[in-house]
């Protein structure tokens, strides 16, 4: 127990169990002139009360051994002290926190954290409007409440105390949340502008790129075929290996350019069989190395309604992706399937391929994220972004899952 004495417009006891908070509503109510008495629990403060006689408790609900409510409750059973107002910390979640105010006689409730002009001006009503009275045992007023039996012994000043508390802070809370949204909607006013900003010089200078690409591409080609007898060995292989270092320049320029198209694209809507979408690609994937052996296990009659020329973009990478990795295997399985889970259809794409470690899985939606070397895969670093684009923009998600040696599947809702 701690007491301080000095100028003082009635001694308040604090009850609290955390030393901090206790210490930060000291410092408020002495700085504000009030005599401060503290205790750190309910039964501690119980056998100080009689003697000291505050003027004004402020008690945190949630303690050990004896909480607020039940604390408040017995202070109002002393017959000398029952007129002492109370003032319950709490954080007014819970409907219930009103109604076991009332229950036990509290006289105003004060949320934390406690802004300090709040909690000065309920001290000061509080000790300004209540008197000393004599208050006679009540039979109380029984009420039920969410299956509940409480029984009310507040008198009418108390409940209105409480209910206009209650009210001011539902209105303070909801001011804030008004605010904060406020905030929300302005910073996501500004990220989109900047986004749109960023796109479009992602598009701008993509674009402007291809044209001196193209030149470069060109030249190399013309050297190749037209001096190739002036040329030795390694300066020919210099001239082969730029040209190739322009094709794979120009991949990564189409594959940022459809990239920053995606947020402008107009999403058209439709029923899509994405079973046939794959069947095409897998066809597709099968002309372009004839000696491979994979075997396809695509099942029928996957539909869903979305923008079929995005999702053919998204079957493009994922199924690529698992043809691109299973190139190592003699016999490689790729399975395009769906589930449900918790009621929603679950598309996924697995393979038996060289998978990857899940220590590395929040870097494969990220742009020029690539899990690995450029010598091994080849690949711009672009596909699984576009992927996360596309399913994002059908109110879905996507994500990944591997291990190394033993493949990958990659699951999207849309």
């Amino acid at each position: 127990m701690e007491v301080t004495n000095g100028k003082s417009n009635g001694d308040i006891l604090i009850i609290e169990d955390s030393p901090t908070q206790s210490a930060q509503l000291r410092n408020i109510l002495e700085t504000n002139g009030y005599g401060v008495i503290s205790a750190g629990n309910g039964r501690e403060a119980l056998a100080l009360i009689p003697e000291q006689k505050p003027s004004l408790i402020i008690s945190d609900v949630i303690m050990p051994e004896l909480d607020g409510y039940e604390l408040c409750h017995r202070i109002k059973e002393l017959e000398d002290c029952r007129d002492i107002p109370v003032i319950l910390l709490t954080s007014l979640s819970d409907p219930h926190d009103v109604i076991r105010g009332l229950e036990c006689g509290a006289d105003n409730f004060i949320t934390k954290p406690c802004d300090k002009e709040h909690l000065l001006s309920r001290v000061r009503y509080l000790l300004e409007t209540r008197h000393p009275c004599q208050l006679e045992a009540k039979s109380g007023l029984e009420i039920f409440f969410a299956g509940q039996r409480y029984c009310i012994t507040a008198d009418r000043q108390q409940i209105l105390d409480l209910l206009l508390c209650t009210y001011e802070t539902a209105i303070q809370k909801n001011n804030e949340l008004i605010r904060a949204q406020d905030e929300l909607s302005s910073l996501n006013e500004r990220l989109e502008a900047a986004n749109r900003e960023l796109e479009s010089f992602n598009y701008t200078v993509s674009h402007d790129l291809r044209s001196p690409l193209t030149n470069i591409s060109g030249y190399c080609q013309l050297l190749l075929e037209l001096h190739a007898k002036d040329l030795d060995e390694n300066c020919a292989e210099y001239i082969r290996e730029i040209f190739r270092a322009t094709l794979r320049m120009n991949d990564l320029i189409g594959d940022l350019l459809e990239f920053s198209r995606l947020n402008h694209q107009e999403l058209r809507r439709q029923e899509v069989n994405l079973s046939t979408i794959a069947q095409i690609i897998a066809a597709e994937l099968r002309m372009k190395d004839q000696q491979r052996r994979v075997d396809f296990r695509i099942a029928e009659g996957m539909t869903c309604n979305g923008d079929p020329g995005l999702l053919h973009v998204v079957l493009v990478n994922l199924l690529g992706n698992a043809w691109k990795y299973t190139g190592s295997k003699e016999s490689a399985v790729i399975e395009f399937g769906v589930m449900e889970t918790a009621g929603k259809q679950v598309y996924f794409v697995r393979d038996n391929g060289v998978g990857f470690d899940m220590a590395e899985a929040h870097r494969l939606f990220s742009t020029f994220q690539r899990l690995h070397s450029k010598s091994e895969f080849e690949g711009t670093g672009v596909g699984l972004a576009t992927v996360k684009r596309i399913i994002q923009r059908h109110g879905g998600r996507v994500w990944g899952e591997g291990e190394i040696g033993k493949g990958a599947t990659f699951y999207f809702t849309l």
